[in-house]
């Protein structure tokens, strides 16, 4: 009896890594400012992206996928936490250079990564962080095991690699960075081929200031930095779907990509109106390439109206992980989109915000601007005396000098001036240039509803504290700290 006891044990035993390496691994791509038509797949004419193309024709490519904000920390958090940044209190973007040192996300939230823990998921974040750049609120405190990249924007100084909690590198030429990250990609996921792993790889690019490799880099053609970015990215996603091709873990694993805002100066909207900073769709409507084989049935492309948040669940479902207790979770499970069991988005409607309000709502075909958007567009023709504070400098940031300026609008500039209460036709109107709220005033209603459901739970305005440091500021690197002052710009 006892033998037989011992044998079951056993057997159970040898069982535990066969189950955890039946668990799917998940590789989450963020490119960082990114716009909806800087793929050839969603219309790119200035480059082609034949990775990331294949990649759709091999999963699943949504039209219709938006972030919460049109600004870099709070889509991040709300990709990792499920949450709207209402709920998760990321609602603005940490600046050590203009003294923003304090804005972090929550400890007591949740990410993914968190939640696949504790069923022996490795986790790594390799690239840019952005929810926190003091002690406390690094990667390593919300579940990720390691961590290599730049803990906020790669044009706000001090541009330092870190690794886990050190300063790995000052300064850093930028050309490096995808090449870099994309190496410790491979790494990762190569150390923990016989375990369920998770990695999170928020590319830098292209997020100004845009810098290319040598390999990707053509300066015979002057002003096309953008696409050269562009075509490098795409070669990332490439080596990493290889890699998990040839370790044989490409049926094991979910591949999504897409972007935590709209384009800046250069990039492409694909005649969307606005741009990063803006709620219209500009800002906030981005790519999105999902792929599993043996899962999601390829060449599929959705219209469903889905958002960032729902990554959240959709990894805990997949993995069979508890979602956080406590915790509202706005997102919604997608693996019955993505695998086709229905056509439907999840949601009634979702809602974005800018800055610490909502704005707008989008369910289905119908887009309400509750709150009238930022209707002056940042474009002018005259740049010769445009300077951007946090340009290449050919010391503290290390990039290629030719740089996007205003003149290079992403978006469309055209349509009707913002005003609150404007209702669009998102299929026959997707630049949002006529308000046809008077002609549908029970969608009007029945969207100003579900807003103000929502609404109600959004805390109220921040008063305004006292000013930080009255400019940019140039920063010392070389350690984690951000109180030696080189120089204070204008």
């Amino acid at each position: 009896m006892a033998t037989a006891m011992f044998r079951l044990a056993l057997l159970a035993l040898l069982a535990l890594p066969l189950a955890a390496q039946e668990k799917p691994n998940f590789v989450v791509i963020f490119a960082d400012d990114l716009g909806y038509g800087d793929l050839s797949s969603y219309g790119a004419a200035a480059h082609k992206t034949p990775v990331l193309d294949r990649m759709a024709e091999e999963g699943i490519r949504f039209t219709d996928f938006y972030v919460p904000m049109p600004f870099c920390a709070p889509s991040r958090a709300s990709l990792l936490t499920g949450r709207y940044p209402f709920r998760n209190g990321m609602m603005t973007n940490p600046a050590p250079d203009a003294g923003k040192n304090d804005v972090a996300l929550a400890q007591d939230e949740v990410t993914f990564a968190e939640s696949l823990k504790p069923l022996g998921y490795a986790t790594a974040a390799i690239g840019k962080w952005h929810l926190g750049h003091v002690e406390g609120t690094l990667p390593r405190t919300q579940g990720f095991d390691e961590y290599f990249g730049i803990l906020y924007s790669n044009d706000m100084r001090p541009v330092q690699l870190i690794e886990n909690e050190s300063v790995a590198e000052y300064p850093v030429p930028q050309s490096t960075l995808t090449r870099r990250y994309t190496d410790r990609a491979l790494d990762f996921i190569e150390r923990n081929r016989n375990k369920p792993f998770c990695l999170y790889l928020p590319h830098a690019m292209p997020h100004k200031p845009l810098a290319a490799s040598e390999e990707f880099y053509t300066p015979d053609t002057p002003g096309d930095l953008y696409s050269d970015v562009i075509r490098e990215l795409d070669a990332s996603v490439g080596d990493v779907l290889a890699k998990l091709k040839e370790l044989n873990l490409d049926e094991k694993t979910l591949v999504v990509f897409t972007s935590d805002n709209g384009p800046w100066f250069g990039g492409s909207t694909a005649g969307l109106r606005g741009m990063k900073g803006r709620p219209w769709d500009g800002g906030i409507r981005v790519p999105m390439i999902a792929r599993w084989p043996g899962k999601i049935p390829a060449g599929r492309v959705s219209k469903a109206v889905i958002s960032s948040v729902d990554l959240f669940p959709t990894l805990l479902a997949a993995a069979g992980a508890k979602a956080p207790e406590g915790k509202t979770i706005d997102g919604r499970d997608l693996l019955p989109l993505l695998t086709g069991e229905t056509g439907d988005s999840p949601h009634e409607a979702i809602v974005a915000m800018r800055g610490d309000r909502l704005h707008m709502v989008r369910s289905g075909r119908w887009k309400l601007h509750v709150r009238a958007p930022q209707s002056q567009p940042a474009y002018r023709e005259d740049v010769a005396d445009w300077v951007d504070p946090r340009a290449p400098d050919g010391v503290t940031i290390l990039a290629q000098f030719e740089q996007a300026k205003p003149n290079q609008f992403p978006g469309s500039i055209a349509g009707v001036p913002a005003r609150p209460m404007m209702l669009f036709d998102m299929e026959a109107d997707p630049s949002e240039r006529e308000d046809v709220s008077a002609e549908h005033p029970e969608v009007v209603a029945r969207l100003k509803a579900f807003f103000d459901r929502l609404d109600a739970d959004v805390p109220p305005p921040t008063p305004p504290g006292p000013p930080r440091s009255g400019g940019v500021m140039h920063l010392h690197g070389g350690e984690l700290r951000y109180d030696r002052l080189i120089e204070p710009q204008p």
